[in-house]
């Protein structure tokens, strides 16, 4: 005899009773004050959910529906509710995260407890790393007087979450619900942004009861005015050559921080993430970093011109909503300036990697204004040798990328990047992956204002770039979004393809194809003489294209990239471009700073033990792989 019901279907089943049961009770009174903002009115725990969401102005909520939020995407769809659900939650993370990172308001993420929470993990992690606000809406078991053992997906959800998040709002009353999610946004955004939870047990989503909840307070933006004085008075030293280093708390305040970059002659170098706090075309823009690892132009600028050794050295550093990680400083490798004015609105970010004469704890924007107001006292000349220097380390650089020659076996990624910088809009944003060609691509491509370049940047989460870019563009339907991802990057992801093509999004989806992990055979090359575990497997990218329904343009070796790109451009739905890619033997500068710095650190024996290993495979070389 054959049982027709599965376990899950029984599982279904309760579940639907369960909600069959409170259906004919079910409130419908729900509202959004719109002159007080207040949620108010006799509601469910999901109702009250939706409403907030509703109040808070949310356009989209990305995830995956499941058996302890059911409820709560039904209200979602009741209500009007925009969402978009993904195949992974990984991809759901990643998408709320680029969703944020374009828009600069926070993602919505809506998930299950059990595997819905690990499966984002990933993704929630980067975005705090990152500085990136999401609001993650996380069904939890039953508690309280509901609780039975060994429920399904019974996992810490809390516990998993704190890591992972800047807080995490456990919710015990259905009572709390409106606070909590209004106030997830505002702790999303303050300070350092990040991401926060807001837990959820599945049972108080059909709880009910009467609401009469304000708006919460917006949390007031910090300044420190004696820090700020002393800032002005360092920065006032005509004696003083100084030079900007700015992060992604600037995005907001591209005028303001280009009009005080103007008042102080000052070169602005930025964070991988702050690319285009000032546009890169602006003649005191001189790209990522200012070290040995990061943009030659921003290095140059920086340092002593040997012409006018002390008269052009930067001997000041100003930076703004920077945080020095270790992907940005290349393992830790900014030099030191004479003195450092470090200005962020986390507090527990400032001075902690570079010796720091002055910290500022204030909000970016509110520093550069305050800053302006004092232009009597920090205003510079204009200084035509430094524009001029760095209008000509510009045109060398692009002399370079042009003058790339074509690999043996495919095209460069140098190619690509040269034909992004002639084919793609203004306003188009590029999104990266943990590619050797991340680095490179952040050194020449020039975006013209902020929220135009984004990288996974501190937690180097390999396939983030696909589903980023889907959630961006989701959150931008008009704008041109491309990724530029490697191939092993591309199969974490791929299936977020089929979202794209389900939405009819016109992600364009570029994928460096050398069948290898190639940024981890450069970093075991140079130290074990060979490398292990870096093939990757042949795919069939036009079979893929066709089976996640989007369009293909193949890129080959011996045609032309640019041709290639401008033809993937004009395709009016998502695609897929496989580039042929042969990385050569030129140089990234960030490996090769990142290399020298690690050797620096390690100690005697540890040195003895690696040459001695370099030299025996030298004689007698292994096998790769």
């Amino acid at each position: 005899m054959t049982w027709p019901l599965t376990r899950r279907d029984l599982f279904h089943t309760a579940a639907a009773a369960g909600v069959l049961g409170v259906a004919a009770s079910k409130p419908v009174s729900a509202n959004v004050d719109a002159h007080s903002g207040m949620v108010r009115g006799k509601l469910t725990g999901a109702q009250a959910v939706a409403e907030s969401l509703l109040a808070e102005n949310v356009r989209c909520i990305f995830g995956i529906p499941g058996a302890q939020e059911n409820e709560l995407w039904d209200e979602f769809k009741a209500r009007g509710l925009s969402y978009l659900h993904s195949a992974h939650e990984f991809g759901a993370a990643t998408m709320a995260d680029g969703y944020a990172r374009i828009s600069g308001k926070p993602g919505v993420l809506c998930i299950v407890p059990g595997p819905g929470v690990t499966n984002a993990l990933t993704g929630l992690g980067e975005a705090l790393l990152d500085s990136v606000p999401i609001v993650a809406l996380v069904g939890d078991v039953a508690g309280g007087d509901k609780y039975r053992p060994f429920q399904v997906h019974s996992l810490d959800t809390v516990g998993l979450l704190k890591p992972v998040c800047k807080c995490v709002i456990a919710v015990t009353d259905v009572r709390q619900i409106p606070d909590a999610v209004r106030s997830a946004f505002r702790r999303a955004v303050s300070g350092e942004p990040g991401p926060v939870a807001v837990v959820i047990p599945f049972h108080l989503l059909i709880d009910a009861a009467e609401f009469h909840s304000h708006p919460p307070a917006d949390i007031p933006l910090s300044f420190d005015d004696v820090a700020f004085a002393k800032a002005v008075a360092l920065l006032s030293d005509p004696k003083r050559r100084i030079g900007i280093y700015a992060g992604m708390g600037c995005f907001d305040f591209t005028a303001e921080l280009t009009a005080v970059a103007e008042l102080l002659q000052a070169p602005v170098a930025t964070s991988v993430s702050g690319k285009g706090s000032i546009p890169e075309q602006h003649p005191l823009a001189v790209g990522w970093g200012y070290g040995h690892h990061a943009s030659e132009v921003a290095e140059r600028a920086f340092r002593p011109d040997g012409n006018h050794p002390v008269a052009t050295s930067v001997n000041t550093l100003l930076a703004i909503g920077v945080k020095f990680s270790e992907v940005s400083t290349g393992f830790y490798g900014n030099p030191q300036p004479d003195a450092v004015v470090h200005v962020d609105a986390e507090a527990g970010n400032l001075g902690k990697v570079l010796r720091t004469d002055v910290c500022v704890h204030a909000d970016a924007g509110l520093f550069l204004r305050r800053l302006l107001s004092c232009a009597d006292q920090l205003r510079r000349p204009k200084d035509v040798g430094l524009q001029t220097r760095i209008r000509r380390y510009k045109a060398e650089q692009d002399k370079e990328l042009e003058a790339i020659a074509p690999g043996k076996c495919g095209h460069s990624p140098l190619a690509l990047i040269a034909a992004f910088k002639r084919c793609l809009p203004a306003d188009a944003a590029v999104f990266t992956d943990v590619t050797a060609s991340e680095h490179w691509a952040a050194e020449y491509l020039r975006p013209c204002g902020p929220r135009r370049f984004f990288n996974p940047v501190d937690n180097q989460a390999m396939g983030w770039s696909l589903p980023a870019a889907i959630g961006a563009q989701r959150a931008d339907p008009s704008r041109t979004i491309v990724t530029l991802t490697g191939d092993g990057c591309f199969l974490m992801a791929m299936q977020e393809l089929s979202t794209a093509a389900r939405d009819g999004l016109p992600v364009k989806c570029f994928v460096l194809d050398d069948r290898a992990y190639h940024y981890m055979q450069a970093l075991q090359e140079a130290a074990y003489k060979r490398t292990t575990a870096t093939l990757l497997p042949k795919l069939n990218y036009a079979a893929l294209a066709q089976g996640f329904g989007v369009g293909y343009v193949d890129i080959p070796p011996d045609t032309n990239v640019a041709a290639g790109v401008s033809l993937a451009l004009q395709h009016p739905g998502p695609i897929l471009i496989r580039v042929a890619t042969d990385y050569g033997d030129t140089p990234i500068r960030w490996i090769d700073a990142v290399r020298k710095r690690y050797a620096q650190g390690l100690s005697p024996a540890q040195k003895a033990r690696f040459l001695a290993r370099l030299a025996s495979r030298s004689i007698r070389p292994g096998k790769d792989d």
